[in-house]
């Protein structure tokens, strides 16, 4: 892991520039210790970030992407291994041994927070997991370019035609065996932060391809910035409740498909976790 590789070097550093300078034959160790490891340690992080920056910056986002880019697959892994831990989460999964060994799926999950998609690429990391995301997000520094590397496509929620484009664009990408899908069928992250009512037309993605709807709900992924920032721990849950199976919704209305998914969802969430109106 990358920041298991960043501490030990730091402290590395910070013995041998003790016993280079003799501190360890005093107390001047005491201080000198600890400043050459957070000085080693902040050189160490800015170089990483550097890296990070440097491949991005080769990026054109005018440019479709046709495949999944195993460098920043493989890069997105390793930084998504190392942010989860520097942000001080307890991930606590449950039910992953129901995950399809082989084939694509489209994983369904409520949203609450910027860091679902992080903790989902860590839970899925052999799974060449893309997501749909809003379009403002294409503009987010480094993240809009790592999304685009990896597949992850844009959809504009206030335009169906165009909305429609991108269904069709992702149905195409699971039907190439290119991906699996992440979809957050609120659409929103909602202020409440509970559980909304959803936008039915990506369901189609699962109609259209007949691959397994991989159900999940996730908690007390909102305060994790906020403690993280604070110094405090969070603890974050995932669930993975049903893989449903395409012969289960065979037959079924996209409408019908969609409120099947919600109902097990809030009823896994419970009623503090679901927004009263949608109930």
């Amino acid at each position: 892991m990358l920041l298991a590789a960043i501490i030990l070097l730091s402290l590395a550093s910070a013995a041998a520039v003790c016993g280079l300078a003799g501190s360890f034959a005093g107390l001047a160790w005491l201080w000198v210790f600890p400043v050459s490891a957070l000085g080693t340690f902040l050189v160490l992080a800015g170089i990483a970030f550097f890296f990070i920056w440097i491949a991005c910056a080769t990026v054109d986002l005018s440019k479709p992407q046709e495949k999944d880019s195993k460098f920043f697959r493989t890069m997105a892994d390793v930084y998504v291994q190392s942010l989860i831990p520097l942000l001080r989460v307890k991930f606590i999964q449950k039910g992953m041994e129901q995950v399809p060994a082989r084939g694509r799926f489209m994983l369904v999950c409520n949203h609450c927070s910027l860091a679902d998609p992080v903790l989902l690429l860590k839970a899925f990391r052999k799974k060449q997991l893309a997501f749909i995301s809003k379009q403002e997000n294409s503009d987010m520094f480094l993240v809009g370019k790592i999304m685009h590397k990896l597949q992850c496509q844009t959809i504009n929620r206030e335009n169906d035609r165009e909305a429609l484009k991108t269904i069709i664009k992702c149905i195409g990408l699971i039907q190439e065996d290119k991906c699996s899908l992440g979809v957050f069928p609120e659409g929103y992250i909602h202020k409440d932060k509970k559980l909304h009512h959803f936008r039915h037309g990506v369901f189609k993605i699962a109609q259209r391809t007949k691959v397994p709807i991989v159900v999940c709900t996730m908690r007390d992924t909102a305060t994790v910035f906020h403690n993280a920032a604070r110094l405090q721990k969070s603890t974050v849950e995932l669930r993975l409740l049903k893989v449903l199976q395409p012969e289960e919704f065979e037959g079924m209305t996209t409408v019908d498909l969609s409120e099947k998914v919600y109902a097990m969802m809030a009823a896994d969430l419970g009623p503090e976790r679901v927004a009263q109106e949608t109930q």
